[in-house]
């Protein structure tokens, strides 16, 4: 009677083992579907991305859409004008968020509570309103068409506040404590013993602030107008006609704005699931 009870739960396990890859297995083909139908589409011609029905497999490849590409925008301004917004935002975010973070976590002053709920309820407000503010801002400051204006009002986030508060609040006191009786200070404390230890939430940060600030549109193409000033971002857009877009060429720009934060990913994407699932253990 065990044997048979445990062949029935051996199989009720391989049953079950089964099930699960396959649901992964389905997820897995839903979730790459449409990168592999943006490369076949970059291969192919624009009445094939327009026929109806769709046509799955060019019949010659079309690797001149990824010449053309080149000529209809300057790509390597528009790639090194993202690039520098990004490295700009996710270091402004590391220095500003970290810091806030710190202080929200660890540091006792009056009206905390109060500052972090107000912090927090930026998260709710679209930032479609305070776009004419933050134009008239920069326009001031003469930082139209530079990689800085386009950069500077993503230096903060609140959700960058809260991910590092929650990384520091999962840490324990004792550490600190045996810091100041080393006679270390607030900052020596924040920069060299809790800093370290949160490694994979700044892993999260970083991934996060680079596929907002490289995938962003709304911002920078109010703050651009010329073509070499402009993020890759909006160079895409641009390639929309009024009347009439080439979407083979479309899809071929996409394709190679998209292999930098592509690779990204896949080099961190261990370290952003360790530090989310970190940042989320204390609240």
């Amino acid at each position: 009677m065990t044997d048979a009870l445990r062949q029935r739960s051996r199989r009720r396990a391989g049953i079950g083992s089964f099930l699960t890859y396959l649901v992964l297995t389905i997820g897995g083909i839903v979730m790459v579907f449409p990168f592999l139908w943006q490369i076949v589409m970059s291969l192919s011609t624009n009445s094939q991305v327009m026929s109806v029905p769709p046509t799955f497999w060019p019949g010659q490849l079309q690797f001149g859409n990824f010449v053309e590409v080149f000529q209809k925008i300057p790509f390597f301004d528009q790639l090194w004008t993202s690039v520098l917004i990004t490295v700009l935002r996710t270091a402004g975010q590391l220095v500003l968020c970290t810091l806030a973070g710190y202080g929200f976590a660890r540091m006792q002053f009056r009206g905390k509570n109060i500052v972090f709920a107000l912090v927090l309820s930026l998260l709710m407000v679209p930032p479609q309103i305070y776009l004419i503010p933050q134009y008239l801002i920069i326009q001031d400051l003469g930082l139209l068409n530079t990689a800085l204006g386009v950069a500077l009002p993503g230096f903060f986030s609140a959700f960058g506040i809260f991910l590092m508060r929650q990384a520091f609040i999962g840490l324990p006191t004792e550490l600190e404590e045996a810091a100041r009786l080393d006679g270390a200070n607030v900052f020596q404390t924040f920069y060299r013993v809790m800093l370290p230890l949160i490694g994979p939430s700044i892993s999260a940060l970083i991934i996060i602030t680079v596929l907002w600030s490289w995938n962003d549109l709304l911002w920078p193409l109010v703050v651009t107008t010329r073509a070499e000033n402009m993020p890759l971002s909006v160079g895409l857009a641009a390639l929309q006609g009024q009347f009439s877009t080439d979407y083979s060429v479309l899809m071929a720009a996409s394709l190679l704005a998209t292999l930098p934060v592509l690779i990204l990913f896949l080099a961190l994407q261990r370290r952003v699931v360790q530090g989310l699932a970190f940042s989320g253990m204390k609240g």
